[in-house]
């Protein structure tokens, strides 16, 4: 039987982690159920192991710490990471693991976005948030992924062992993605049915904070896996500043014959030089990153040899 770890990261969800664990214990009995509690403060880490979990911690705070310790130190088929807030049906859980068991997929992704996630979910930023970051990643990394941000996921042993957790946060979730989709992973999605949280338990995602460091996140990654296109807008956006600088200036001097603003003439002159700078930073990392991804692809064919 193919051995299934269910990944539960847990901070202060006391109210919910007993419904979580018992819920998966029900759907996959044969799965071991870890929670690695991180820093909470509430007893939910007795909780979870009451109701049956392997209770594990992880003192680095940040839900990335949390997702990088346990891929780390956990050995399974298939790996099926959920939050600790109850919002995840349980019975999504057996189709998630067969795709990836089957060899259908090697990150499967709980779509909450095309089900009930915009009527269930409570606060309208979060809302507008998960559709910004949707389409900044489709529209930039050419992909039509519905649900960038989902905790509910489905992940192969060669996904687990060769993807470098970067993330110490919330923003873990895009970078998967992120990753997924360059390294060219086979990703199936399968809508599930979101549910808000349940009262008294509080969300540890701040809006504004965790929203601008996914969206930071987004734009270091286009830069370090689509730097030819990153450094190319920002030559072309350098080259109009310059233009405006010159162009006068080159105006004045075909009307009298004169460079009549010398120092207008250098600020722009420097900023074209910035401009073929950027444009030649652009040529030569994106040459690294196609090395980077051959080297990749050499790594998963010699893991994937060492696994067999």
């Amino acid at each position: 039987m193919s051995k299934i770890a269910v990944l539960i990261p847990c901070y202060n969800e006391s109210k919910t982690i007993e419904k979580v664990v018992k819920d998966f214990k029900k759907e996959l009995p044969e799965a071991d159920i870890y929670v690695y509690d991180n820093n909470s403060t509430d007893g939910s880490d007795e909780i979870a192991r009451k109701a049956g979990a392997i209770v594990k911690y992880e003192y680095r705070q940040g839900k990335g710490n949390v997702i990088r310790s346990m891929f780390r130190q956990i050995d399974a088929d298939c790996y099926l990471m959920v939050d600790g807030d109850d919002t995840y049906p349980a019975e999504d859980a057996r189709k998630m693991c067969a795709l990836v068991l089957e060899g259908k997929a090697d990150m499967v992704v709980g779509d909450r976005l095309s089900s009930t996630y915009f009527t269930e979910n409570k606060r309208p930023f979060h809302n507008f948030g998960n559709r910004i970051v949707r389409f900044l990643i489709n529209k930039l990394f050419k992909n039509k992924i519905k649900d960038i941000m989902t905790g509910y996921r489905a992940f192969s042993y060669e996904f687990v062992k060769t993807y470098p957790v970067l993330s110490k946060g919330f923003e873990i979730e895009t970078e998967m993605t992120i990753h997924a989709v360059d390294k060219n992973f086979l990703i199936q999605e399968v809508p599930v049915t979101y549910r808000d949280r349940p009262e008294g338990s509080v969300s540890k995602l701040n809006t504004y904070k965790d929203g601008f460091k996914v969206l930071k996140m987004i734009a270091t990654l286009f830069k370090e896996y689509k730097p030819f296109f990153f450094f190319n807008i920002v030559a072309i956006i350098l080259t109009i500043i310059a233009l405006i600088f010159v162009i006068p200036v080159f105006n004045d001097y075909f009307k009298t014959g004169l460079v009549l603003r010398f120092p207008t003439l250098i600020v722009g002159g420097f900023i074209m030089l910035s401009a073929i700078l950027s444009f030649i930073c652009g040529v030569i990392l994106d040459v690294i990153v196609k090395k980077h991804k051959q080297q990749y692809e050499l790594i998963l064919n010699q893991f994937k040899r060492n696994e067999d």
